[in-house]
């Protein structure tokens, strides 16, 4: 069935379920787990005449920044697959969107199966807020599993 479950975190609660469902599937199916956490590259603060003044971080202090969130996100990732004892590796990636750095890692990881949460928002606050989950369904041709 599955081989290789990736599951994308956020280091957020609710990033957690999916966490959980994914390394039990794993653990189920004798899966290997891949974590993904998603960066959006450094965009340099514009300054317009009306602005608050905010120190600038450096490109520098951003990479530093980022990698430790993504550290600490993909830690709770590690920590769930070695409890359930089946192998896991970690990525982070650096994409515009987050789903485009899910779906392509999918692909370049060759993963068979993503697990995700979702926040099930529905109606017009799901179509303002957008949702990572939606796009990657649409876009991927991996199969989804969506926790909520």
């Amino acid at each position: 069935m599955y081989k290789h479950i990736l599951v994308p975190t956020d280091g957020s609660k609710l990033s957690v379920k999916a966490i959980k469902t994914a390394a039990a599937l794993a653990k189920t199916l004798g899966a290997k787990l891949m974590g993904v956490y998603v960066i959006p590259p450094y965009v340099p603060p514009v300054y317009g005449e009306a602005v608050i003044y905010v120190p600038e971080v450096t490109p520098k202090r951003y990479k530093e920044m980022t990698a430790r969130e993504a550290k600490n996100a993909l830690a709770a990732v590690e920590t769930e697959a070695k409890a359930a004892g089946i192998d896991c590796k970690s990525v982070s990636v650096t994409a515009d969107q987050a789903w485009e750095g899910i779906v392509r890692t999918a692909h370049s990881k060759s993963c068979d199966l993503i697990v995700m949460a979702s926040h099930g928002r529905r109606g017009l606050s799901g179509l303002l807020l957008g949702s990572e989950t939606t796009k990657v369904l649409t876009h991927s041709k991996t199969p989804v599993l969506v926790c909520r």
